[in-house]
């Protein structure tokens, strides 16, 4: 018998291997029927996937065999990697100098062999398809172009799983980023909301008892002050605003009145100065009534703040869609300028244009509505122009 060698890039072949991570894995059907068929097809009794490890083959699928692994030092597979041909064919084993005496050929009758070396994309051979049959014989011509076509099957598989594993980590890890990110935004606004609380009211309190002394410099300072504070905790509130939005997508999903909706919004948000129009029929069944209210909310509040005229307007339509619920939410405000319109829902980016107050927006209300806008399968967009209002459409995946 004569042991096979180890391919010159060997080192390389088993860092290349394990990085499918496939060793020492259970069975799975999409192997195991491939194994199964080309055992039908070649009309033999053993057909295996086999990965060549550094001392063993690990049988990743095995159709004829009630074991998984055996030593390399034996295998046929070792060889067949070694070899330049698409397909390597032993005959007859009893007749080769390279397996005379392998308990391969005696204990468990090991006559005949062919296999496909598993070659990935980077040329590394990983294993074989084989099969054994426990007499000599050749394949037919059908057999053989079966046998190679199901190996590159073999390795789309691979491919396949590799893909899905590093997806698999890439969401693990995008997901630990993000509760460390959460985590960080909760502790950063705890703290900074402390000494943003006593900026605000020692300088009320400065301005208070110096109300008759207060030059006009002095007097402009302390509104700087108070309007920087109250940014700065504009900021902290839509920061985790942001980050707690993820927890309404955890409530109990439900069915919802329209109208009754509606009227609670417009028991927040409506004052006497504002013709609020929404539907006043139809149900929602099966939804996410949290996050629904959370993003109407958001574009309502914003309609009304962009907004300088007398007699504030917001119409809000329900439009019939046999997939979705789609909303359309339409103002008579300032309107968004063109160039701003692509980047309006990106965080932290804003139209520069202060609202009726005369505040500044910080640019985390609009992120926070797509970002569960499509966490609820749907999407949004804005037509909108300078001066004569805008109209939010967006949808909700039924």
């Amino acid at each position: 018998m004569i042991p096979p060698k180890f391919p010159d890039n060997e080192k390389e072949r088993i860092a290349e291997l394990k990085k499918y991570n496939l060793l020492d894995t259970l069975s799975e059907n999409d192997f195991d029927n491939i194994t199964s068929l080309i055992a039908v097809i070649c009309e033999v009794p053993v057909s295996l996937i086999t990965l060549l490890d550094t001392d063993r083959n690990f049988f990743k699928s095995h159709f004829g065999l009630d074991f998984n692994q055996s030593p390399r030092n034996i295998s046929f597979c070792g060889h067949a990697i070694l070899q330049d041909e698409e397909l390597f064919i032993v005959e007859d084993a009893t007749k080769d100098e390279r397996f005379k005496n392998n308990p391969l050929i005696y204990d468990n009758n090991a006559i005949f062999y062919a296999g496909v070396p598993l070659i990935n994309p980077k040329g590394f051979k990983l294993g074989t398809l084989c099969i054994f049959d426990e007499k000599p014989r050749q394949l037919t011509e059908i057999q053989i172009v079966t046998l190679k076509a199901l190996a590159k099957q073999v390795i789309n598989l691979f491919e396949l799983r590799k893909k899905n594993n590093l997806l698999t980590d890439f969401q693990k890890e995008l997901q630990q980023r993000n509760e460390r990110l959460v985590n960080f935004a909760h502790v950063v606004s705890h703290d900074l909301k402390s000494p943003l609380a006593n900026i605000t009211s020692l300088t009320r309190m400065l301005r208070e008892e110096n109300f008759e002394t207060l030059s006009k410099d002095s007097e402009l300072y302390l509104n700087y002050i108070e309007e920087s504070s109250f940014t700065l905790k504009n900021y902290i509130n839509g920061i985790l605003k942001f980050y707690k939005a993820d927890e309404l997508l955890e409530a109990q999903k439900q069915d919802v009145e329209l109208k009754k909706l509606f009227e609670e919004i417009d028991e927040i948000l409506i004052t006497e100065d504002i013709i609020f129009e929404y539907p006043q029929k139809g149900v929602l069944t099966n939804v996410n009534k949290a996050a629904l209210t959370q993003i109407f909310l958001n574009l309502i509040d914003n309609s009304l703040k962009y907004n300088l005229n007398e007699k504030r307007l917001v119409s809000v339509k329900y439009i019939e869609d046999p997939d979705f619920h789609k909303f359309s939410i339409k103002d008579n405000g300032m309107g968004i300028d063109l160039g701003v319109q692509e980047e309006i829902f990106n965080l932290f980016k804003t139209t520069g244009i202060k609202d009726r107050d005369g505040k500044e927006g910080t640019g985390i209300g609009l992120a926070t509505v797509k970002s569960l806008v499509s966490k609820l399968g749907g999407s949004i967009s804005l037509e909108s122009e300078p001066e004569k209002g805008s109209t939010f459409t967006f949808t909700v995946q039924k």
